[in-house]
Order: structure tokens, then sequence, then C-alpha cells
């Protein structure tokens, strides 16, 4: 079985600069998380990643463009979606891989002393900082992170929670000619290791002082963190509602590295955290449809028994995503995805390995930077449901 938790390292903020493959990924046990082809990694991380990166918020604009087109309105049923838990983590398949290794410096939580005193720090820089410095973070495209420090040894450590094979993979597949369904090398897991780089936190983005806990809540929120990343397996990158509305209907929500950052604040609070009052955004990357329609799973899809037109329509929408394409293949591309998402408005989403699709509406997508306040401390009745 896979253990990500307690191997890490850099965060997708910090990477290093030259390449890797990706190696083990496990605490104790050294699990191999996979040796294969290049493959999403390396479209990301390398050149293309800033093309795609140029091409989102291009789709960004050209969404705000077409919002004057109409929309329609979103159905009532009991929404968004419950994120799927799993048993445990499986090992992924060979096939997959990232051009750089999956936490590579990172060692188990430590357990404190339950007199100990830590600070807790909120951290957050631009995503992909290591290679293009703050120009995401003018677009306030941030990594969230948090950190620890004991008083009473002077130890830092840094805890967070990401891809394992880069953003396109979780968010795309590869469709392979030997498969008949899209192929998903999705996973996410938190990343724990000694440190805190300062510089790279406050050069950017933020390193604040958020709270302070004692040793024992520490390690009940480590037993805590060991099961949550034990449960939650797959990164999901887009939150989709019916509106950009306060109030409007949540289909799906996105479960990535802030999702994280916000369940460990809940579960800090619950445990008796009382945070400082100060203001805390997270980027979210928003789709905006109508009521989604399950349209089934790999078997009831690309099965033996399977529905031949929509497998085709789902792997006809995914093609223009693939990576590896020359400039002329990805402007036509570009192009293809326009049509498909904003005049057609189709889209399909892969969530909890089942497929829906999402009749998109104005304002179809949007980047927000959106205020999400600490958590207020929970009474211990309330904390033990008395």
């Amino acid at each position: 079985m896979l253990r990500c938790f307690g191997r890490l390292g850099k965060s997708p903020s910090q990477r290093p600069r030259k390449p890797r493959l990706l190696g083990a990924a496990g605490g104790g046990s050294g699990s191999s998380v996979g040796m294969g082809i290049w493959t999403w990694g390396e479209e990301w991380e390398g050149g293309g990643q800033a093309r795609w990166a140029l091409a989102f918020l291009w789709l960004t604009v050209a969404a705000d463009l077409s919002s004057a087109w109409g929309s329609r309105a979103p159905g009532r049923q009991q929404w968004p979606v419950p994120y799927r838990r799993f048993e445990f983590r499986p090992t992924p398949d060979p096939y997959c891989q990232a051009q750089y290794t999956f936490c590579p410096t990172g060692s188990p939580i430590p357990v404190m002393k339950d007199d100990d005193i830590l600070e807790v720090f909120r951290l957050q820089a631009p995503v992909w900082e290591f290679k293009y410095g703050d120009l995401l973070g003018h677009l306030n495209i941030m990594h969230d992170a948090i950190g620890f420090r004991n008083t009473m040894t002077g130890k830092n450590y840094t805890m967070e929670w990401y891809e394992l094979f880069q953003l396109g993979n979780c968010t795309f597949p590869h469709l392979r000619p030997e498969k008949n369904a899209p192929f998903w090398c999705n996973q996410g897991a938190a990343c724990f290791f000694e440190g805190i780089d300062d510089n790279h936190w406050k050069e950017n983005g933020t390193l604040v002082l958020i709270a302070n806990i004692s040793g024992k809540i520490f390690n009940q929120m480590a037993n805590w963190v060991k099961k949550d990343n034990e449960t939650g397996i797959y990164y999901e990158t887009w939150t989709v509602q019916a509106s950009p509305e306060k109030e409007s209907t949540t289909w799906f929500e996105s479960y990535d590295c802030s999702k994280f950052v916000l369940r460990t604040y809940q579960k800090l609070a619950e445990l008796g955290t009382k945070f400082k009052k100060i203001e805390t955004n997270y980027t979210r990357i928003f789709l905006y449809s109508g009521e989604p329609t399950y349209v089934g799973n790999e078997t009831s899809i690309f099965g033996p028994a399977g529905n031949k037109t929509l497998a085709t329509a789902i792997k006809r929408f995914y093609y223009p995503f693939r990576p590896h394409m020359s400039t002329k293949e990805f402007l036509l591309s570009l192009v293809k995805i326009f049509d498909t998402v904003l005049i057609h408005r189709q889209f399909y989403l892969f969530y909890n390995f089942e497929y829906w699709f999402l009749p998109m509406k104005a304002p179809f997508l949007k980047i927000k930077y959106e205020e999400i306040p600490l958590p207020n401390k929970i009474p211990v009745s309330k904390t033990l449901g008395l």
C-alpha cells in the first residue's frame, strides 16, 4: 500500500529546477509510486506549463466576453455531491509519473510532549514560484500550507497537500490507444517535513502567526491528518456552481491544497484552538453550469456493454487537453476548447470516479481569490456532541 505521508519535500511553489523522476513516496514502506514514460508532468512543469497557464487565463477572459449569451436555470436537488473517501490509498499505476519527485525530503510527524507550545503559521506563495517567481502571485493563483514551530525545542515544520503527478494529470486524463476508457493519473497526498523556508514564503507570499497550540492538540491533529490522508486520495481542481452569486448552489467542491488547509484549521478549532483575527484568502477555480447530469462510470460507459456514442463524446471532449502538442496543435486545441465549452456549452467532469455532464453557462469559468475566515474556537460540549 502506498504511504505518501512521511516522505515529503518541495511544494508546488518550491520544486527544484532540475527534473527528477518520481521514485519512492512512502513512509516506512518505501513503496514506489511509479516509473514510466514521461506524461503530463513534463508538459505542465516544462515549457508546456507556461502555454497552458496562459491559455487558461485566456479562456477566463473569453468566458467574460461570452457572458451575455444567456444561461439555463439550475434544478433543485441535494448538492454538492459528497467527495468520496476510501479505506486505503492504492498504489498508482506504473504508467503515472511526475517530472519532480513527490515529497523527497520528508519525515514522519513527530510526537510532541503534551505541554509543548507550538506556534501555527499560515503559509501561502504563488503557484510555480520556483519557475516563474511572483508572476502568478499577481493573478492571486496561490499555493497554501501550514507551518509549525515548537517553542520548547525551536524546531520548525511545514505541512501541505498537493498532487503526486502535477496539476495536469489531476485535471485531465490520458487517451491511451490501448485503453478503451480515459486513463487518469490523479492522486494528491499530505506532506510533512522539518523546516520552514522563511524566504520562500515571505518574499512573494505570506508567513504569519495565526494561533498557538499545545503539544497534545498537535498530536491529536497529527492522528487526524494521517486518517484524512489515507482516505482522501484524489485531487479535484474545479469548484462547480450554478452562478457566481454568493448563495448559488454548489454542485461539486474542489479538493486541493487550500481545502486541506481549511480542513486542518477546522479540526484544530474543534480541538480547542483559538485563532487570531486576521484576513485569510484562498484561490478557487470555478466552473459555472446548470444542474449536472450523471452519465455513468467507466464500466457503464466504456465497458463491453457500454454506451459507444457517449464514450466517443467524452473522449472527443478530452482530446484537446492532451499533453505534448506542437504549437500548431496547441492553437487548434484552444479553438476546439472554446467551441465546445463556450459556444456549445458542454463539459464532462470526472468526479468520484464517475462522469457528469455539465451544461455550461455564463460566465463559464472564473479564478477567484476569496476570503474564507479562520474558524472560531468550538466549545467542548459541541465538540463532544452534547
